[in-house]
């Protein structure tokens, strides 16, 4: 019989609405605060990593995968729908079609780059911390959650910026934007090392499991736990 976790969908929820507030919300703007040049997404889109870090060291890579791929069809149902509903005729005198257009109105060169990068780097960053958990014995968790993200977050970066803004914005603008949301995000992650200790401490006692993925399937393409 498969084990039930009293805090696991919980985690998925948080996970998959940290994701779709990322993109829907930040992915597209780019803010600047005195010399420092970034997405507006960095803010709070790490988190996501942080949640991946949680859900692959408690419950494992197998069951994390599952997240990943709820997030990703989470993310392609919002995009459908923001694409279908801007192309719905507005009401006659309705004033708001053009700000609605620029707030959802993603291009798909923008919606494919965001679900590429976010696969590739969410499995990236999964696998990263699974293997290490085993290299490190368990011990020294702030090495493979820095670690994990340092990878996970290169994936995700190199795929997404160029190839959602390349001969869009300015090639110099794309590579310092990537360049820079880089380190804020493994900094964030660093920043958050705290608080990413006492919540898998908090769910490794409360839900009795602690994962090894020794004999682990890795790939991404299976829902097998």
């Amino acid at each position: 019989m498969q084990k039930s976790f009293r805090y696991y969908d919980i985690v998925m929820a948080a996970f998959v609405t940290i994701l779709l507030c990322s993109n829907l919300i930040g992915a597209a703007k780019v803010c600047k605060v005195g010399a420092l040049t970034f997405g507006a997404g960095v803010l709070f889109f790490p988190i996501s990593y942080i949640f991946g870090d949680v859900l692959t060291e408690v419950y494992g890579y197998a069951r994390s995968r599952k997240v990943v791929w709820v997030g990703f069809a989470a993310m392609g149902f919002a995009s459908f729908m923001a694409w279908f509903i801007l192309r719905l005729p507005p009401a006659p005198g309705w004033p708001y079609q053009k700000a609605y257009e620029t707030a959802f109105g993603n291009t798909p060169r923008i919606v494919i780059a965001s679900l590429a990068a976010y696969f590739a780097g969410e499995f990236a960053n999964s696998y990263t911390l699974a293997k290490m958990k085993i290299w490190t014995n368990g011990k020294f968790l702030w090495t493979r959650t820095v670690g994990s993200t340092v990878v996970g977050e290169l994936v995700d970066s190199v795929i997404f910026y160029p190839l959602a803004f390349l001969y869009v914005w300015n090639t110099h603008l794309v590579f310092e934007v990537l360049l820079t949301n880089y380190i804020v995000k493994v900094l964030w992650e660093v920043f958050m090392t705290p608080v990413t200790y006492k919540v898998v401490a908090f769910l490794k006692a409360k839900e009795h499991e602690d994962y090894y993925d020794y004999n682990t399937d890795f790939n991404p393409f299976t829902l097998k736990t």
